[in-house]
């Protein structure tokens, strides 16, 4: 998951950018969906990468309009079915 924090001014230029040029995802990171804050003050992504180079090329492209913070995530089922087997390695 990664959060984009951005002042609400930056908002409009940040959409003017998308529209224009895309996400600008390179090779090996997809997007997969977003959340944006009520607020315009920040965002939710989603992506996907093998290779962590490709999402700090993004960053790097997109860090003049934002911050930004990287919280890996799992899916919850998978997380489910960890906990299930390490739970019957418990008895």
């Amino acid at each position: 998951m990664v959060v984009e924090r951005f002042s609400p001014d930056r908002a409009k230029e940040i959409y003017r950018r998308v529209r224009r040029g895309g996400r600008s995802l390179p090779e090996g990171l997809r997007y997969v969906d977003s959340w944006v804050q009520a607020d315009l003050r920040g965002c939710f992504q989603l992506m996907e990468c093998d290779d962590v180079g490709s999402l700090q090329e993004w960053i790097a492209t997109w860090g003049d309009l934002a911050d930004f913070e990287v919280v890996p995530v799992a899916p919850s089922r998978l997380t489910s079915d960890l906990m299930a087997r390490l739970d019957s390695d418990q008895l």
